[in-house]
């Protein structure tokens, strides 16, 4: 996602995040309390998540998959909501959301399997997806959580094992390394084709 411009100062609980209405369409996440507008993504960015779409699509069902319209409450100082570009769902987290009026994964429900968020430019996104998201989605022990770096063009598979995340990177031809898809035959090249 690209960088995030602040919209409140004051601090939202979880239960204020949940209880706002969107009229707008607009997306925001809670980091740490504070609501953020996320501007639209990069072209190049879109691009590669829908690549990664039509490739997950090959070994999950549709149903399963969420492209950028799923929440993710995570902890951290304060209250937190993640948008992450595409998610995996567990057969727990989605049925989880069954009946439900708004696709958001609180901390009382199971985790989706797999995470994956497209990095977008800057110091502040890097940290973002490398260091916060990184923490935020171990501490939900998310099974998987990819980190697509379109500038160093590279991908980080970030595994939960043991109690903590086991990070691979992948560069230029290899191929990518997931426990959740053992037939995944997908090249770091193919995702930034």
């Amino acid at each position: 996602m690209n960088q995030a411009l602040s919209l409140k100062t004051q601090f939202l609980s979880a239960e204020e995040f949940l209880s706002l209405e969107n009229a707008a369409d607009t997306r925001y996440e809670l980091v740490d309390g504070v609501l953020v507008k996320m501007p639209p993504e990069s072209d190049e960015n879109n691009d590669i998540a829908k690549r990664l779409l039509f490739e997950l699509a090959k070994y999950f069902s549709v149903s399963l998959i969420a492209y950028k319209d799923t929440e993710i409450q995570v902890t951290g100082r304060r209250a937190g909501f993640r948008i992450p570009d595409l998610l995996v769902h567990s057969e727990g987290s989605k049925a989880a959301l069954a009946g439900k009026n708004r696709a958001t994964l609180t901390l009382d429900m199971p985790p989706p399997d797999l995470v994956i968020e497209v990095v977008s430019p800057g110091k502040v996104n890097r940290d973002r997806d490398y260091r916060y998201k990184h923490t935020e989605y171990a501490a939900r022990q998310i099974p998987e959580y990819w980190i697509i770096d379109p500038e160093e063009r590279k991908v980080t598979v970030c595994q939960w094992i043991d109690g903590k995340y086991e990070d691979a990177v992948y560069a230029q031809n290899e191929a990518i390394q997931s426990a959740l898809i053992a037939e995944l035959a997908l090249t770091v090249d193919a995702i930034f084709a």
